[in-house]
């Protein structure tokens, strides 16, 4: 299990030798080499011990601490790579117009040929009809963006074509779960905490691994430079979005892995839909699943789980910076 998830309030994270140990109420629940665990995940107020954090350090082992309800709170990780000629010629790619535009629109025709594909594969599966005109927009929309001719007309063509999409994923649900539209912040039914919870995940999977080949995750191409925001791990986490992170979601909730008994609402302003601790855990269960499957790279056409596959985008993406090229997405069928 290359991620270790800590769910438990009050759960301890400790290490013995070269082994990591939970523990709960005194007595140790899991204990795991640490060869076999590439990133720590703690969520709510699962604590780690200050010698724990440095021996995860020391090994690379990237920390990251969740709210409850899976917002992201903050990371640990160690030394930066040291290519900087790679990141001199990823800002010069952020500051040329052309190429940055160019790498833009790639990263979104990615998200919406997985979109299109996502509803295909329903429709193809359960004989859904209904989805056949937003099937026919994405697949407009994914033409289109080629006219964008700056970045604010690319971001209006995938806001457009992302709605059509969020409209027909109540289709896609086995029961009316409330949903209507994406809503982000905060989060305001049950299949929209979800979507955000596991959109989380990836964009921490794939911050990791755009550092690991020694980009800047903060210099992106899609998404404008903000303080503290890692807008390249954004923009490569775009073609993901529709064929994990929804996939995920779609799971959960068809085959009542996660159901309404999951759900409460809350009192507090910035989170009014709670899910269940059981909830967490079936999700981020489902969520390793899922980044464990292997497929085909259709580009390099090496085996690969989804988990290698964001490394080898991230390569992509260096690639295309180094040689000043377009940026080749994963395109799933």
């Amino acid at each position: 299990m290359p991620t270790l998830y800590i769910t438990q309030h009050g759960d301890v994270l400790r290490h013995r030798q070269k082994r990591l140990i939970v523990e709960r109420n005194g007595q140790e629940i899991i204990t795991m080499p640490l060869a076999h665990v590439e990133r720590v995940v703690l969520l709510g107020n699962a604590v780690m011990t200050t010698p724990t954090a440095k021996f995860l350090l020391y090994h690379g082992v990237d920390v990251v601490f969740l709210t409850e309800n899976g917002a992201y709170c903050g990371r640990l990780t160690g030394p930066f790579a040291r290519d900087g000629a790679l990141r001199r010629r990823q800002y010069a790619a952020s500051l040329h117009p052309e190429l940055a535009l160019q790498i833009a629109k790639d990263c979104v025709g990615g998200k919406l040929r997985n979109m299109r594909t996502q509803l295909l594969r329903y429709r193809r599966e359960h004989g859904q009809v209904q989805l056949d005109p937003a099937i026919e927009q994405l697949e407009r929309a994914g033409r289109t963006i080629e006219q964008a001719s700056h970045k604010n007309s690319l971001l209006g063509y995938e806001g457009s074509a992302s709605a059509v999409y969020f409209r027909a994923l109540p289709l896609m649900l086995k029961r009316d779960w409330g949903f209507t539209k994406r809503v982000r912040q905060p989060p305001t039914d049950p299949v929209n905490v979800l979507l955000s919870f596991a959109y989380t995940l990836l964009f921490k999977q794939m911050e990791a691994a755009v550092q690991l080949v020694g980009l800047d995750p903060y210099i992106g191409f899609l998404h404008e430079p903000l303080h503290g925001r890692a807008s390249l791990a954004l923009d490569l986490i775009e073609e993901f979005r529709p064929i994990i992170a929804d996939s995920v979601v779609l799971r959960c909730l068809n085959s009542e892995l996660i159901t309404p008994a999951d759900f409460s609402p809350s009192n507090q302003p910035q989170r009014p839909i709670v899910l269940s601790q059981a909830g967490v855990q079936r999700l981020i269960s489902e969520f390793e699943n899922r980044m464990n499957t292997e497929l085909q790279h259709p580009v390099t056409g090496e085996k690969s789980s989804y988990r290698r596959c964001f490394e080898l985008q991230a390569y992509a993406m260096a690639h295309a910076v180094r040689h000043g090229q377009p940026y080749l997405p994963l395109l799933t069928r």
